[in-house]
């Protein structure tokens, strides 16, 4: 037997250029069979780059893959998934009109029957305990129900390797315990696991091993349940990790920020409708959102921050003025500002620079503007003071947003509202994409931003997040909000049903979470 077939994958020297970038530089590592193995790093460190490569998305420049003790060309991600290697991506590649059944049918290489495929199907999801019915329409399942679809898909190959690309990042704490045990089985049949996540805490519970890269090179290995979160992320940034300063007796305001009984028609046949939403964000206080994606988060912000308006003014307040009929610009001028979760063509314009994309925003509250002509050098200043603070990793304020990396984009937009210091500030998805290093320091930014005196609310899928920064939570479930927690007293269980749907039913809630324990 050589040194190499004892490993499932082996890398050996793998690097990979891009014009004026070396996104991998002689990565080498290996994984054994049965073996669950982090791949971690910041943002642009190299990962998704490296896993692409495995999956034959794209080809190395130098270096070698060796499979099962051969080198090995992936050409491409059929062959990939031939030679037993699949993937799961962080984003579901699945048609909402169309049934379980043909959604995994449209991604399977061989001709099979339907009927042959779904007895397939039943015997994965029996064997490995997930529950999916292959004739409901995926438009009408949970996203954790939508990744059992891209599991199984994965599994009906057999994989000995599978890629898992943040898997949790949309997930309830009860749906990760589930794909956990699903993974675990996977791998005590022999299946070896790379697994990708910015949640340090899933990789010290679940991973056997952890390679962490930096700067497109490997820079050291571990043994994640020796390690601890704090301790990963400071190996994965190469220095000490800050932590968030937040005071134990925070004190409140009046109400600043007061949304009462707003509802919206959701548009086309996916939207939902906003049912009589109702809270109040006091001056200096961080109101958490909590939901799984698709459950009207995306409809609330845009009717916070003006671009869906609502029927009646009153429905929304910031410091006693109406504000629910206003458009963004005059929300804006009476001092809101808001965050979208899409940062490429909502959050910024990809094509503008830098300098530009400040002046769409901030032009009021930094006096980009006189009398309609735009200060350029204002703005100049402005979008290089955010790159200095928020360290963005840019040429500077003249580049295109587009020539960002995604955790670099997103430090960008957030530094560019905070640093306006608004009254009110919606922001949804504050970290996502970015790294432990990033998001501590956006974490950091936002409780000085509350401390100083604005209400903040914070639309996350991240539990882990909300319950390290807001005061009070409460749950998004189908376009209706759940009562208001605090979050020193919340239950992470009950905040996990809420996100699943179990709404105010003691008995129900009683048994989800005695189901969760006995497991």
């Amino acid at each position: 037997m050589s040194k190499s077939s004892k490993y499932r994958l082996e890398l050996q020297g793998v690097t990979k250029q891009f014009p004026g970038v070396l996104a991998n530089d002689q990565v080498s590592f290996a994984v054994q069979p049965g073996e669950i193995h982090a791949l971690l790093g910041e943002n642009g460190a190299g990962k998704s780059t490296l896993v692409k490569m495995i999956y034959g998305v794209m080809q190395p420049d130098a270096g070698s893959i060796v499979w099962n003790g051969e080198k090995v060309h992936v050409a491409n991600p059929k062959a990939a998934r031939k030679m037993g290697i699949g993937m799961v991506f962080q984003h579901f590649s699945l048609f909402e009109a169309m049934t379980v059944l043909e959604n995994i049918a449209l991604g399977m290489d061989g001709g099979m029957s339907q009927s042959e495929l779904e007895t397939k199907i039943r015997q994965v999801l029996q064997h490995y305990d997930l529950t999916l019915d292959p004739h409901r329409v995926v438009s009408t399942l949970s996203v954790g129900e939508r990744q059992r679809i891209e599991i199984v898909r994965a599994l009906l190959l057999e994989p000995e390797l599978l890629i898992m690309d943040e898997p949790t990042s949309v997930l309830t704490p009860q749906e990760v315990a589930q794909l956990f045990d699903t993974l675990r089985k996977l791998s005590a049949r022999g299946c070896s696991i790379l697994y990708i996540s910015h949640k340090l805490h899933e990789i010290k519970e679940l991973c056997d091993g952890a390679t962490i890269l930096r700067g497109g090179q490997v820079v050291g290995e571990c043994n994640p349940r020796q390690e601890t979160s704090t301790s990963m992320a400071e190996m994965m940034i190469g220095g000490n990790l800050k932590q968030i300063e937040k005071g134990d007796s925070r004190e409140f305001g009046d109400a600043k920020f007061v949304v009462d009984g707003l509802s919206v028609e959701g548009e086309g046949d996916f939207g939902v409708t906003l049912n009589d939403i109702s809270f109040t964000v006091r001056a200096g206080e961080i109101f958490g959102i909590a939901g799984v994606a698709g459950n009207g988060q995306n409809e609330l912000l845009l009717a916070l921050g003006g671009e869906v308006r609502a029927s009646v003014a009153d429905t929304i307040k910031l410091d006693g003025k109406p504000l629910g009929t206003l458009g963004t610009s005059l929300r804006r001028y009476f001092g809101l500002c808001a965050v979208p979760e899409e940062r490429n063509g909502h959050g910024a314009v990809p094509d503008f620079s830098l300098s530009d994309n400040a002046v769409l925003t901030a032009r009021n509250r930094q006096d980009m503007v006189r009398w309609g002509i735009i200060n350029a050098k204002t703005a100049t200043g402005y979008a290089s003071s955010v790159i200095e603070e928020f360290s963005v990793k840019a040429t500077g304020p003249s580049a295109t947003a587009g020539s960002l990396s995604g955790g670099n984009l997103q430090k960008f937009i957030m530094g560019r509202e905070i640093m306006q210091v608004p009254e009110v500030l919606i922001v949804s998805q504050p970290t996502w994409g970015v790294d432990a290093g990033a998001a501590a320091a956006i974490h950091q930014a936002l409780v000085d931003l509350a401390d100083n005196g604005s209400a903040i609310v914070l639309i996350s899928q991240d539990l882990d997040e909300l319950l390290a920064i807001a005061d009070e939570l409460a749950v998004i479930n189908e376009g209706s909000l759940s009562k208001t927690m605090s979050v020193a007293d919340a239950s992470i269980d009950e905040i996990g049903l809420l996100m699943g749907g179990v709404h105010g039913d003691p008995v129900a809630t009683e048994k989800q979470t005695e189901k969760r324990h006995v497991a």
